[in-house]
């Protein structure tokens, strides 16, 4: 039988959750060990399809709390409906899907990750948590844990505990959180074989390396600034830097680590890379 108590705490998540759906912030309930309520029978092992690999929530319709963070939603009938009002009785927090509040949560987990963040990332909105504290900025990027020692990055399919409104003026997302999520090591090591630099043999029409690391730059630019469409933009500027560079022997493995970098800060992986670079040699037949 519920007792008293845990009415008022289910009405109590309820009301704060139906506070953020109002503010245009997908929410979930939480449930013991403050995890997501896991798949209903029918969509046990992503029989249904699964939404956890998909970008978007879709293509299942459950109507029930599955599939964690693709269950987050700013419906209210959703909340208050019939397949979710027990869940609430259940519930020991709320959580919210940072990417489809359009933000990113920097999660520091400990003391050391704290100190860290307030000597290299820009001031923005905090909020403390039970070992460290949440950095929350404006813009979304792909979710990683581990980028750092105690340091996760919460963005899109994912989810976040919701801990309060915090304090402070939220800013946008920086450059230097994006490029925690860059493996530059991995990338470096191996490189050479993965995107080999062109041979050359051509005419070399650089009188100075100016107008190669002029064109670098312009490249790294118009990756870092895509909106939209980042797989196509990296090829087409890989295709560009190589129609340019490529047939006379100019091009080393320090510029071609230079793309990778910028297309992996905006969330591109290694191998994305690698192929599109390997894409683009085969077109110029080089």
């Amino acid at each position: 039988m519920t007792q008293p108590t845990e009415i008022r705490r289910a009405a109590a998540l309820l009301e704060t959750a139906l506070a953020l759906a109002g503010q245009a912030v997908p929410v979930l309930p939480l449930r013991a060990g403050k995890v997501p309520f896991g798949n209903c029978r029918s969509c046990r092992d992503n029989a249904c399809g699964g939404r956890p690999n998909m970008k978007v929530p879709g293509p299942c319709d459950c109507p029930r709390v599955c599939h964690a963070w693709a269950a987050a939603t700013t419906d209210p009938a959703v909340l208050t409906g019939r397949p979710w009002t027990p869940v609430w009785e259940q519930t020991q927090a709320v959580a919210y899907h940072p990417g489809g509040a359009g933000l990113t949560v920097v999660d520091l987990d400990n003391d050391q990750a704290v100190t860290w963040a307030r000597q290299t990332l820009p001031a923005t909105r905090t909020v403390p948590t039970t070992r460290g504290e949440h950095w929350i900025y404006k813009g979304t990027m792909r979710s990683v844990n581990g980028v750092r020692d105690g340091v996760d990055i919460k963005s899109s399919m994912s989810y976040a505990r919701w801990l309060g409104p915090g304090t402070g003026t939220m800013t946008g997302l920086p450059d230097v959180v994006r490029t925690l999520t860059v493996k530059a090591p991995a990338a470096v090591r191996s490189l050479t074989a993965a995107a080999p630099a062109p041979g050359g043999g051509g005419q070399c029409p650089h009188r100075t390396p100016v107008y190669l690391d002029r064109g670098i730059a312009m490249a790294e630019q118009r990756i870092t600034e895509a909106r939209e469409a980042v797989h196509a933009t990296v090829y087409r500027t890989f295709l560009a830097v190589l129609s340019a560079h490529g047939r006379c022997g100019c091009l080393t493995d320090t510029h071609i680590g230079r793309l990778f970098t910028a297309a992996q800060a905006k969330g591109e992986s290694f191998r994305h890379c690698t192929d599109a670079w390997t894409n683009a040699l085969t077109r110029l037949g080089l």
